[in-house]
């Protein structure tokens, strides 16, 4: 199968898979209420009416509908929603949904061939619609305002509003990411939030009925040669603070900005990607100890574990 059949194949497979999700908010302007629509897109994500859309799309909204490809519409209930990863799960009363096969963000390269999946101007033109792109980058860490989104996965498949919430699929039709449109000074580049991220929010919703992620309260880079020259640092492991939350467990163990964290308990730490699975491995109220390198001294400090809040 060529590279055109395989799109083609994909897109068959998932398209009945992919919701057009529109809200209602109401918008307070000088004391006259007006309501304010928005659009998006989801996918399925179990056979039990459960779906997968941005928490941007929906945080706030007054009412979400879902239209499905064969045009039935469905009202919509936000279960919970994440604003630091921007996934949100809702519900709907239909039960003859196919979710679509989940892949494994871990194993994505650069380079590699993905496919968008989703609903731009759906409210215009109706339908769902595609769009093609290759992995531009992976483990990117960007701040939008006074948000910081961490591990994303970057692609020059377009990624418009009307795509935002929607599925990023690899050629073998496994939902490898998740679209954000929140990157407000993206051209010609799209972002993802990793489907593995999605895989430990449901399992968080499953196991506590709504989403309790560990947290310490950093920001932070994956030590790259360019940093460590910078930083006068002589490996290239670890993890940079950039940011410290405030009032977070961090900042309370007096981590600061420019610390590199090189070790959770015995877990080295190498990548971004180690940290947050060492920070996972704790339940909110647990200590750890953290080694942490700060202009060229090591210390350990101990940091509670905390749940996540914006």
């Amino acid at each position: 199968m060529d590279l055109e059949e395989s799109v083609v194949s994909v897109y068959e497979m998932v398209k009945d898979s992919v919701v057009s999700i529109t809200t209602v908010r109401l918008l307070d302007l000088f004391f006259l209420v007006e309501s304010v629509k928005g659009i998006g897109a989801g996918f399925v994500m179990d056979s039990n009416g459960i779906l997968i859309t941005n928490a941007h799309v929906v945080e706030g909204a007054r009412e979400i509908q879902v239209t499905f490809q064969d045009g039935e519409v469905e009202n919509a209930k936000i279960v919970d929603l994440d604003r630091w990863s921007d996934i949100a799960f809702l519900k709907v009363e239909r039960r003859d949904l196919r979710p679509l096969v989940l892949g494994d963000s871990d194993k994505l390269k650069v380079g590699q061939f993905v496919i968008a999946v989703g609903s731009p101007f759906s409210h215009i033109v109706g339908g769902i619609s595609v769009t093609f792109g290759v992995v531009s980058g992976l483990n990117r860490s960007i701040k939008v305002g006074n948000r910081f989104f961490e591990d994303l996965i970057q692609t020059d498949a377009a990624i418009n509003p009307g795509n935002s919430g929607g599925p990023l699929l690899n050629l073998r039709g496994e939902v490898v990411g998740v679209n954000t449109a929140m990157i407000p000074y993206a051209q010609g580049i799209g972002f993802a939030i990793p489907v593995n991220e999605v895989k430990f929010l449901y399992y968080q919703l499953l196991r506590y009925g709504r989403i309790v992620r560990p947290w310490i309260g950093i920001y932070g880079y994956t030590l790259d040669k360019i940093m460590a020259s910078q930083m006068n640092i002589p490996y290239v492991e670890g993890v940079v603070v950039i940011d410290v939350a405030p009032g977070s467990p961090a900042q309370r163990a007096g981590l600061v900005r420019g610390d590199v964290i090189t070790y959770f308990d015995s877990y080295r730490v190498k990548t971004l990607r180690d940290l947050r699975r060492a920070i996972r491995t704790k339940m909110p109220g647990e200590q750890a100890m953290l080694t942490v390198m700060r202009r060229g001294y090591t210390f350990t400090v101990p940091v509670v574990v905390e749940v996540a809040r914006m």
